[in-house]
């Protein structure tokens, strides 16, 4: 099994935002940065989520 890689906060911001503010497709984005799709496509997901106001921010309750 590989090692579990862990990709600092600004280094998923970067990723996720050329697919985002740049145009980037996913797989160029993927390619530019080194990482698998499945990976840019969560944080992709999660960014999309948190600039629309949806995704809870650290330390907030999760449910009501």
């Amino acid at each position: 099994m590989p090692k579990k890689i862990n990709f600092s906060p600004e280094f998923r911001l970067e990723a996720a935002q050329l697919v985002i503010d740049q145009g980037y497709t996913m797989k160029a984005a993927c390619d530019a940065m080194g990482v698998g799709k499945s990976i840019m496509e969560y944080w992709v997901r999660r960014l999309r989520a948190e600039r629309s106001g949806k995704a809870p921010q650290k330390g907030e309750a999760r449910t009501p």
